[in-house]
């Protein structure tokens, strides 16, 4: 209600929060109509419908690397300008084999004709101890003169590197990630196996590995998240090499940095209304951290946002999850007599059919919402420009 208040005299706007619950009713109501249920399902009822949608886009997508690789790419290009990929602003590939050569890594060789591959490797071969080490000392080292433009390059490792990445993909959860100093998004390849047909109630039994359900969609998602995350950072890498302090501020991105409110001798709850900005999930490291209650905004749901936007334009069948990022309701559990959660949003939903239901994920839906509450008051722009001037600081003061 303090929120409102001040925003509402910031913006003008009254009624926000309830005109947004308002909204999250009618877009529940009206999904759980085409799903074929009702306010008095049951939570596993309805994830288990949410997932059998996730389920029938799988086989609507390319099966092999390169077809998702393409694929993702021409729906990124088609997004406008501001995703164009014939631009970003990395090191330069000699630097980064300049700095490996300084600090070797442990059992790497160094294969200067696919640094790609070695930076990449880096993630799931070395400790964290020598990673840590690395980034502080190594990254020291770098000017702005360092840096130069070239396209970001979408990178198969080769299949040697996959029995090593093992523990890298229990940490990670998935096998697509990236390195955002270097332009550089990268896939440890795992056998792509969709479980085709309409057969949705073996596929939800299905074993992980190959052919678990939802692994084509969740790939193929994280390939489009990161097509505009990489152009976000990059912007920000471009725009803070002309100012003081370069290479802290670089860290700092690379980091995720989010300040300590508890600490923090500027950030100060007063008069004015005050945004954190969150730019990774912390509710992945802790569900109950108390910056997750504190008004933010994420980077993070918005660069999701985008790549649900794309991912509709694949067709109707995938349109059907275009605008419930944000929602979310409860229902009664049948397995624990208490009323769940459910998240609408499909990254929460595709990661949670991934697991098989080990974790149920709602973050991204509660992130998704965050954002969704300041864009009601200011718009989707002006967060945008809100979060490049002050990302560094880490909160916005309205």
């Amino acid at each position: 209600m303090d929120l409102e208040q001040k925003m509402a005299n910031i913006s003008g706007k009254q009624g926000v929060i309830q005109k947004i619950a308002e909204e999250n009713d009618n877009l529940v109501s009206k999904t759980l109509i085409e799903l074929g249920l009702s306010r008095e399902s049951s939570a596993e009822e309805v994830r288990i419908a949410l997932q059998k949608k996730i389920i029938e886009l799988d086989s609507q997508l390319p099966s092999d690397w390169q077809g998702l690789f393409d694929k993702a790419l021409e729906l990124v290009n088609k997004s406008g300008p501001a995703l164009s990929l014939s631009k970003g602003f990395f090191i330069k590939k000699e630097k980064a084999i300049e700095l490996l050569e300084k600090y070797p890594p442990e059992n790497i060789p160094i294969d200067k004709d696919d640094f790609e591959s070695v930076f990449a490797a880096l993630r799931f071969t070395q400790s964290n101890e020598w990673m840590h080490k690395f980034f502080d000392e190594a990254y020291n080292d770098l000017k702005p003169e360092d840096f130069e433009e070239r396209p970001i390059e979408l990178k198969v490792l080769e299949e040697k590197w996959l029995n090593v990445a093992e523990k890298f993909l229990e940490k990670k959860y998935h096998n697509v990630s990236h390195l955002k100093e270097l332009g550089i998004i990268f896939m440890i390849p795992l056998k792509l196996d969709p479980i085709r047909g309409k057969d949705t109630l073996r596929a939800l039994a299905a074993s992980n590995g190959a052919g678990t359900p939802g692994e084509v969609l969740r790939t193929f998602l994280l390939l489009l998240h990161y097509l505009n995350e990489v152009p976000f950072y990059s912007k920000l890498f471009r725009k803070f090499a002309a100012e003081e302090n370069f290479i802290e501020k670089l860290k700092s991105l690379l980091r995720g940095d989010v300040i300590d409110v508890l600490s923090s001798k500027s950030y100060i709850l007063n008069s004015k209304a005050s945004w954190l900005i969150i730019q990774r999930y912390l509710a992945k490291d802790d569900e109950n951290d108390p910056r997750l209650l504190i008004p933010h905004i994420n980077p993070e749901a918005e660069h999701w946002y985008k790549a649900q936007e794309s991912l509709a334009k694949l067709g109707p069948d995938f349109t059907f999850w275009k605008e419930l990022d944000f929602a979310g309701d409860f229902f009664p559990s049948t397995s624990s007599g208490q009323v769940e959660l459910v998240s609408f949003d499909l990254i929460d939903q595709v990661m949670t059919l991934v697991k098989k239901g080990e974790a149920k994920y709602l973050y991204h839906q509660q992130e998704a919402l965050w954002n969704k509450i300041f864009i009601e008051y200011l718009g989707r722009e002006r967060m945008n420009e809100l979060i490049e001037e002050n990302i560094i600081k880490g909160y916005i003061e309205l």
